[in-house]
C-alpha cells in the first residue's frame, strides 16, 4: 500500500474521530440538566391525538388549530441541546460575565417547567374548540410522561370525537317588516356560510362583521354587529343537522335600525386644533360649505378630493376614500372627519347628519440645510450641502413648489487612478407638484381614478460637474410628467416628455481617451436624450409584518422616436443642430423578502435589464448604459470592474470600457440582529454586464487591438452563465430608524475574466470593502 495514502487516510480518520470527539463534549458540557431544580422538572411539549370512529374531515387543519391551544410553548431545541435556555442558566451565576450576559439578552429563554403548565384548563379549552368546530360532546383526556432521571416531562392529549360534526341544512333570516330586514336580506347572496358544512363558530363570528360592513355601507351609521344574534335548531332532523337562523336582538335601540344621509358637509380647510370653528366666512361651492376667514384653499381645487355628498346615505368607504385623498395632497398635518348626529323626529325612518372636515395644515413655507454625506452607486463618495425651499399652497390650489440649491465635493473610493477620482458638484434642481390632471388637450375628470388623484409633475434643473484632471460636465434636464397610485401597493409615474442635454469640456488627457477609444466616444457624442419614460412600482413591503413581501420597479424608456419623425435628412439626424440618441430600453427589479421573525429576513434580488441602440445611434449614450460591481450591486467587486462579459481591461481609467446594454444581477442576504441598532447580513451576489451586437461599433470602423477584444469577449451569447461573476460576504448595519449606515466586506468567488475552467477562484484574502448609506435591497 502506498505509504503516503494511508497516512492522509489516518490524518483524515483521525482528524473526523477529534471533530466528533469535541462535538459530544460540547454537547455534554452545554447541558442544562445540572441547572434544573430538584423538584422540577422541564416541559418537553404536548401533543394530540384525534380519534373518531368515522373518518374526520379537514383532519390536518382541524389538528392544526388545536395545537395552537397546547400552551405553554416548551424551551427550543437546536442539534440536540436547548441553547436559549442554557444561556438563561449560565446568567443566573453570581458573576457571569459579560458574555454570558450578552448571550442571555440575545438568545437567552426563561425556563418552562411542568409546574407551568395547567392541563385541565387545556382540556377544557380544546372542548370547547371542538364544539366551536361543530363536534358536540367530545371528551378529552391526558396523560403525563415523567422522566425523573433525565428531569422531564411531557404532556399527550386524547379527544375522542363523535361520528361526525352537525351539518348546517337550512340558513335562513327571520321575516319582520322592518326595513333592515330587507337589507339584510340583500347582502345573504354574499354569505360566508354555506349550507352542508359542518358548524363553524369563527365563520358565524365572521358573519355577523360582514353584515355590519355592509349595512354600513348602505347608511346605518349606528347599527352595531352585536345586535345579531345566530340560534339553530336541531329538532327537525334525526341525525346530527341543523338550522340556523339570523334576526336581530331584543330591545335594539331605534337609532341603530335605521339608515343615515348626510344632510351637510362643512369643510374646514384651515383648521387650527383648539380654535372655534363658528365665526368665520362661509362660502357655499358644489354642494358643500367651505368654511375659512381668508382663502387658504380655493373651493374649486379643494372639491374634487371630497367625496362625501349632501343628500347621499352615509358611506365609512367614500370617508375613507376622502380622508386620503385630501392626506395625499402634501399640504395638511391632520386630516379629521367628524359625523354629527342630527336631531330628527323619533317616527322618521331616516335620520341625518353633519359631516365635517377639519383640515390642519402643514407649515406653508419652510427652508431647510442639510449637510450630507453622500455615496454613490459609482463608488464616489464626499460631503455635500443642499440649501431647499419648500412652498406648499402656492397658489392656493395644494400645488408644492421645491427648490434646491446644492455644493459637494466627491472622492472615488479604492480608485486604480490618481485621475479623476475626485469631483466638484454644483446644482439647482426644482419641482413643481401640482395635484391635479394637466392635459394639454382634454379635460380629465378627477372621478376616472378610484383611489387617488393623478398629480403633475414638472422638474428642471442644471448641473455642474468638474471630474478633476479629465473633463468638465454641464447638464441641463427637465420632465413633464404624471404621478398616480392605482392602490396602496401600486405607483405609476408617466413622463411623456422628457430631455437631458449635457456639455461636455475635455481635458488633452480625456480627449486622448476617447481618441483610443472610439467606442466610449460614440457612447458621448448622443448628449442630447429626449423621450418617454415609465415605472412601474408594485410595494407589498408596506406590510411590514407579512412573511412574505414582494416588490417590483418595472421602468421603460423610449428615446427619440419623435425627434426622429420632426428631423429629416440622412443619418446621423440632428434636431436644433445637436445630434440626439435613439434607443429603447426596459429593465425590472423584483425583489422579495423572506420575514423568519421580526429581525430575521432573508432578501432577495432578481434584477435584469436591456438597452437596444437604434436608428440614429449606434451605442446606449454613456449615461444610460449598465455596469456591475460595486456597494449596490456585486459587493466582491470594485464599482464598474466587471465586464462586459469575460473582457478584463488594462490601464488608468479602464473602468469607461466596463459598461454593457445588458444587465443580469442575482443576489440574496439573510438579515440578523446583534445587539440593539447593530445588525448583522452574510450574502451573496452574482451577476455581469454584457453587450449586444447593435452596441458595439458600427461595421468598417477601424479598432485597435484591445477594441476587437472588448467586441469578442463583451458581446452577449448563450454562454452567459460562464461568464457570471460570483462573490460573498459579511456585513455590518447600524440601523436608526430606518436610517442605516452600512459596512460590507465580500470576497470574490468566481471571476469572469479568467480562463475558462479557472473561473472559481475564491480569493478570501483579498476582500472588498464596501461602505454605503441604506440597505442594497
Amino acid at each position: 500500500m502506498n505509504l503516503k495514502k494511508l497516512n492522509n487516510s489516518m490524518s483524515k480518520k483521525a482528524f473526523l474521530g477529534l471533530t466528533l470527539f469535541l462535538a459530544i463534549f460540547l454537547l455534554q458540557a452545554c447541558s442544562v440538566k445540572k441547572f434544573i431544580p430538584e423538584d422540577e422538572l422541564l416541559y418537553t411539549g404536548a401533543d394530540i391525538e384525534l380519534d373518531s370512529q368515522d373518518e374526520i374531515a379537514n383532519k390536518k387543519d382541524l389538528k392544526n388549530q388545536l395545537q395552537t391551544l397546547l400552551t405553554p410553548s416548551p424551551n427550543a431545541k437546536f442539534l440536540g441541546t436547548r441553547w436559549g435556555l442554557y444561556f438563561h442558566y449560565k446568567a443566573q451565576k453570581e458573576k457571569p460575565g459579560f458574555i454570558n450576559k450578552f448571550l442571555n439578552r440575545k438568545f437567552g429563554e426563561e425556563p418552562v417547567y411542568l409546574s407551568d403548565v395547567d392541563p385541565y384548563h387545556t382540556e377544557e379549552l380544546l372542548k370547547n374548540r371542538l364544539e366551536n368546530r361543530g363536534y358536540f360532546y367530545s371528551t378529552v383526556d391526558f396523560t403525563l410522561e415523567e422522566k425523573r432521571k433525565q428531569k422531564l416531562a411531557s404532556i399527550s392529549y386524547h379527544a375522542t370525537l363523535p361520528e361526525e360534526p352537525y351539518v348546517l341544512e337550512k340558513y335562513r333570516m327571520d321575516n319582520d317588516s322592518l326595513r333592515i330586514y330587507r337589507e339584510i336580506k340583500e347582502t345573504l347572496s354574499e354569505s360566508l356560510i354555506d349550507e352542508g358544512e359542518p358548524f363553524n363558530l369563527s365563520v358565524l363570528k365572521l358573519e355577523r362583521e360582514r353584515i355590519d360592513i355592509a349595512l354600513k355601507e348602505r347608511g346605518y351609521y349606528n347599527f352595531s354587529n352585536n345586535f345579531l344574534i345566530f340560534e339553530s335548531d336541531t329538532n327537525q332532523y334525526d341525525r346530527k343537522k341543523f338550522d340556523l337562523f339570523l334576526r336581530l336582538k331584543k330591545q335594539v335601540p331605534e337609532e341603530a335600525i335605521k339608515p343615515y344621509k348626510v344632510k351637510r358637509v362643512n369643510i374646514y380647510p384651515n383648521y387650527a386644533i383648539g380654535t372655534d370653528s363658528i365665526d368665520r366666512d362661509t362660502v357655499r361651492y358644489n354642494g358643500r360649505n367651505y368654511i375659512q376667514n381668508e382663502v387658504f384653499f380655493k373651493p374649486e381645487k379643494l372639491d374634487p378630493y371630497i367625496l362625501i355628498k349632501e343628500g347621499e346615505l352615509y358611506s365609512p368607504t367614500e370617508s375613507g376614500r376622502t380622508s386620503r385623498r385630501l392626506t395625499s395632497l402634501g399640504t395638511y398635518k391632520f386630516v379629521n372627519i367628524r359625523y354629527d348626529v342630527l336631531d330628527s323626529i323619533s317616527t322618521d325612518s331616516i335620520g341625518y347628519l353633519e359631516a365635517n372636515i377639519f383640515l390642519s395644515p402643514l407649515n406653508k413655507r419652510s427652508i431647510r440645510a442639510e449637510l450630507q454625506a453622500v455615496t454613490k452607486s459609482n463608488n464616489f463618495a464626499g460631503p455635500h450641502l443642499a440649501l431647499t425651499y419648500t412652498n406648499r399652497n402656492l397658489f392656493h390650489g395644494g400645488e408644492i413648489l421645491k427648490l434646491t440649491g446644492k455644493v459637494g465635493y466627491e472622492q472615488q473610493l479604492s480608485a486604480d487612478s490618481d485621475v479623476g477620482n475626485t469631483s466638484i458638484i454644483l446644482g439647482l434642481n426644482s419641482d413643481f407638484i401640482i395635484p391635479r390632471m394637466l392635459f394639454p388637450i382634454i379635460e380629465i375628470n378627477s372621478n376616472w381614478f378610484e383611489y387617488s388623484i393623478p398629480k403633475t409633475k414638472i422638474s428642471a434643473g442644471f448641473e455642474y460637474l468638474n471630474r478633476t484632471g479629465l473633463f468638465n460636465l454641464f447638464s441641463v434636464s427637465g420632465s413633464f410628467g404624471y404621478i398616480w397610485k392605482a392602490n396602496r401597493y401600486i405607483t405609476h409615474e408617466l413622463n411623456p416628455f422628457s430631455v437631458d442635454y449635457v456639455q461636455l469640456n475635455e481635458s488633452d488627457r480625456f480627449g486622448e481617451i476617447l481618441k483610443e477609444n472610439p467606442f466610449l466616444a460614440s457612447s458621448f457624442d448622443q448628449q442630447f436624450i429626449a423621450g418617454l419614460t415609465y415605472s412601474f412600482i408594485y410595494n407589498g413591503m408596506v406590510d411590514a409584518s407579512d412573511t412574505h413581501q414582494f416588490f417590483l420597479n418595472a421602468n421603460l424608456d423610449l428615446t427619440g422616436n419623435i425627434l426622429d419623425a420632426l428631423s429629416g435628412g440622412e443619418t446621423p439626424k440632428t434636431f436644433l443642430g445637436l445630434r440626439f440618441a435613439q434607443y429603447a430600453k426596459a429593465d425590472a427589479d423584483f425583489r422579495y423578502h423572506f420575514k423568519l421573525s421580526p429581525e430575521q429576513t432573508i432578501a432577495t434580488r432578481l434584477f435584469a435589464g436591456l438597452g437596444v441602440p437604434y436608428g440614429n445611434s449606434d451605442v446606449m449614450p454613456f449615461s444610460r448604459q449598465y455596469f456591475a460591481g460595486g456597494p449596490y450591486s456585486i459587493r466582491a467587486f470594485q464599482i464598474r470592474s466587471l465586464g462586459p462579459g469575460t473582457y478584463k481591461p488594462q490601464g488608468d481609467l479602464s473602468y469607461y470600457d466596463q459598461m454593457g446594454n445588458i444587465r443580469l444581477e442575482a443576489n440574496v442576504e439573510y438579515r440578523f440582529p446583534i445587539f440593539q441598532i447593530l445588525k448583522g447580513a452574510v450574502f451573496a451576489d452574482a451577476g455581469n454586464v454584457w453587450n449586444t451586437e447593435r452596441n458595439n461599433l458600427p461595421p468598417g470602423d477601424e479598432l485597435t487591438e484591445q477594441q476587437e477584444e472588448l467586441i469578442e469577449k463583451g458581446t452577449f451569447s448563450s454562454n452567459f452563465l460562464n461568464e457570471v461573476a460570483v462573490g460573498a460576504g459579511v456585513g455590518l448595519r447600524v440601523d436608526i430608524q430606518s436610517f442605516v449606515i452600512r459596512f460590507d466586506l465580500a470576497a470574490p468567488l468566481r471571476i469572469p475574466w479568467l480562463e475558462e475552467g479557472d473561473r472559481w477562484d475564491p480569493r478570501l484574502t483579498e476582500p472588498v470593502f464596501n461602505f454605503a448609506i441604506g440597505y442594497p435591497f
